[in-house]
């Protein structure tokens, strides 16, 4: 019994030895050498037939990991808040993905955030809005000249030169910026809202907002889980779109519920746009949420193109209260000097290069000057900013700088990269011993806010005319 139950290796030889006296015991016979022979095709035979399973049965699971795992993997990306057409948008933006060359763009990655912990403790800093002080008003409605002037209001008013040099100063002063209605009996000059809308949005204190006009994007919801409870509760999140793009969300299964949300994002319905120009008119709520926001202390911008993911408090603690600064935008990822910017424009066909050239060549007449990394008088780290996130205190100084800044978009290209520089180091200029703490941070920085998506791309029948 014992030598049953003994080492393996010892029975084994003993075993092999048995089985092959067996069979070689058959083949001394013709019924043997038939058993031989059959029980060797059955063995081929089966092999081929497991071969041909095996092959079956992979070939499946790769279809079911190539149509499935992909959805699976949508699901892992996007969180807990999907609608189609956010699925729609990772294969769209899949099927966009410029093909493969020699000439790869370089890539760029985010880059460690040091935010607070929570915004449990969180506490604006004493004093922190003791800035500059000054008083602005701003134009609201503008007369005609002369009956025989060919008169037509304008979202931007009709501001002369002179207005315009005056604009600069830091001083109590009413000043052109959007929103400028004509005389009475002409009609509107856009961008008009629900009242109960624009009652909405006098009690935010602390305002998000994006727009999407034209249907150029998708709803990209901000992360729900990473926003906390406090800020869903304290925090305006806005979303801008028009008549076109709530039809085309809808149609995606984006519907606004009873209150206008959806997920986080308060959808406000913009009629009567001001701006042929899409781009343009989303400078409105891009530049002008002071004006959009009366009552707010602070802004966070975000174009479309992007989906939330810090909590906006945390954002704000960071690069406004810890960096002492009323201003906060990134820096261009690849450009630094408005030379180039004006160059790649012009290259990939942004705007018209007769309007671009003639900006430019009145920048240059009034100062502006190439970038020079080595000069820290600028305050300036980069002359071209990424646009896409900005964070703002709703101070004296910021707000000028905004309205100036639209201002430039306005009388100008809508390319807001190209007046930024000019804007900024004019108002400088214009008020040396005034300080307006701007804070340009790195763009990897902007990145760690926000996912970035492209853009939908359009047919020529989705463009508002």
């Amino acid at each position: 019994m014992m030598g049953l139950f003994g080492n393996n290796n010892e029975q084994l030889p003993e075993r092999r030895g048995v089985v092959s006296g067996f069979f070689k015991s058959l083949g001394k016979t013709e019924y043997g050498s038939r058993a031989v022979r059959r029980g060797r095709r059955l063995g081929r035979s089966t092999r081929k037939r497991f071969s041909c399973l095996f092959l079956t049965i992979a070939t499946s699971f790769l279809l079911y990991l190539a149509v499935f795992g992909l959805k699976v993997n949508f699901y892992d990306i996007i969180g807990d808040s999907t609608s189609v057409s956010e699925v729609q948008e990772h294969l769209v933006s899949r099927d966009q993905r410029p093909p493969t060359s020699k000439h790869r763009r370089k890539q760029h990655f985010p880059c460690d955030v040091e935010f607070a912990e929570s915004v449990a403790y969180l506490v604006e800093p004493g004093g922190f809005m003791n800035v500059t002080q000054f008083s602005l008003e701003f134009i609201e409605h503008e007369e005609k000249e002369s009956e025989t002037d060919l008169y037509m209001p304008r979202f931007g008013g009709h501001q002369t030169l002179e207005e315009r040099e005056i604009s600069f100063y830091a001083t109590n002063q009413k000043l052109h910026c959007g929103f400028i209605k004509g005389p009475p009996g002409y009609p509107s000059t856009g961008f008009d809202l629900d009242e109960k809308d624009v009652a909405y949005m006098k009690t935010c204190k602390v305002a998000v907002s994006s727009c999407i006009f034209g249907s150029s994007d998708f709803l990209r919801r901000p992360t729900s889980k990473q926003i906390s409870e406090y800020s869903k509760k304290n925090v305006c999140f806005v979303m801008f779109v028009d008549k076109q793009t709530l039809s085309k969300l809808s149609s995606e299964g984006n519907i606004p519920d009873d209150k206008g949300y959806i997920g986080l994002w308060k959808i406000v319905v913009v009629r009567n746009l001001p701006y042929e120009d899409m781009r343009r008119t989303g400078k409105v709520p891009k530049f002008l949420s002071h004006r959009l926001f009366p009552s707010a202390r602070y802004s966070i911008w975000l174009d479309s193109k992007m989906r939330l993911q810090v909590d906006p408090m945390l954002i704000i603690e960071y690069f406004l209260w810890r960096k002492k600064s009323e201003y906060a935008i990134s820096n261009h990822y690849d450009r630094h000097c408005v030379w180039e910017e004006v160059q790649q424009n012009k290259r990939l066909n942004k705007y018209n290069h007769t309007a671009i050239d003639e900006q430019f060549a009145f920048y240059q007449s009034d100062g502006l000057v190439k970038f020079d990394p080595s000069d820290i008088s600028s305050g300036l780290p980069s002359y071209v900013p990424e646009g896409s996130f900005i964070v703002r205190a709703h101070t004296p100084m910021s707000n000028l700088f905004s309205c100036l800044w639209f201002n430039e978009v306005d009388r100008f290209t809508s390319r807001d990269q190209l007046s930024f520089a000019y804007t900024y180091l004019k108002l400088r200029r214009t008020n040396q011993g005034t300080p307006f703490n701007l804070n340009m941070f790195k763009d990897c920085e902007r990145r760690s806010l926000a996912k970035l998506f492209r853009h939908r791309i359009l047919s020529p029948t989705n463009i508002d005319p």
